[in-house]
């Protein structure tokens, strides 16, 4: 999912419309596109991947990510860190196939679509779209096996993982307005921002260290769930990075 505004060049897929692909083992590329891969991680997907391999969020991030440029200048992106080997395969990557595929990270999920969201005008809500990629080296656009965008979502599982993107979206929006201004690049808040998208255990700890749940006005099951869910933890952590960072407002202190 992209976070720019919709790009016009590439193929809409809208609702209405089906698209041709399939990808098995039986196709010629198959796994052409786990290796020499550009593939940005967000926050969701780095929670999900550290979870199925049983790592605690730093040790993910030192092992299998690198920093790179993100959407703007003033907060950076993840990248997954290939192998060092022959064709620079996924690390993932095993003879069999993916070897995270429930988790796998959405960009892997969305193939062959790309999906990007925008917010018209000083509207709420967000917008998404769908675009159709064709690479001349996958040829599972050749097997006759048609999709609709809501058959595609629901055989891909793409429902969490859009609406966690669209939660990063929305934050990573803010981080565009560089809300820490004058502190310079990678300062304290900076700092605290990248631990709460990308460490979510470290993130959890800090909750508990600062009693943070206790300033802000939840519900018993609201807190219970925050306490014991990571993906609701790190929503709790954009409202909370927009509320002491924006003056937003997004959690109401007690």
């Amino acid at each position: 999912m992209e976070q720019h505004p919709l790009d016009k060049t590439k193929k809409i897929i809208a609702k209405k419309n089906s698209f041709q692909f399939k990808c098995h083992p039986g196709v010629s590329c198959f796994l052409a596109c786990c290796s020499n891969v550009d593939l940005l991680l967000y926050p969701y997907d780095i929670l999900r991947l550290k979870i199925t391999l049983g790592l605690h969020s730093a040790d993910f991030l030192n092992q299998y990510v690198r920093v790179c440029e993100g959407s703007h200048p003033y907060f950076p992106g993840l990248k997954l860190r290939l192998l060092e080997t022959y064709g620079n395969p996924c690390p993932f990557l095993g003879k069999k196939g993916c070897g995270v595929y429930a988790d796998r990270p959405s960009a892997c999920r969305t193939y062959p679509l790309e999906r990007a969201v925008e917010r018209k005008g000083n509207s709420t809500l967000l917008s998404s779209v769908y675009f159709l990629t064709q690479h001349p080296w996958c040829h599972g656009h050749n097997e006759i096996n048609s999709y609709t965008l809501d058959k595609w979502e629901r055989e891909q599982d793409l429902h969490e993982w859009n609406l966690q993107n669209e939660h990063w979206a929305e934050i990573d929006a803010f981080f565009a307005s560089n809300p820490w201004s004058g502190e310079g690049k990678a300062g304290p808040m900076q700092q605290l921002a990248f631990m709460v998208c990308y460490n979510i255990d470290a993130f959890r700890q800090y909750t508990r260290t600062h009693c943070l749940l206790d300033g802000y006005v939840l519900t018993k099951l609201e807190r219970r769930k925050i306490e014991t869910d990571d993906s609701l933890l790190l929503v709790f952590g954009y409202k909370w990075l927009e509320t002491i960072l924006g003056g937003r407002n997004r959690l109401i202190a007690k």
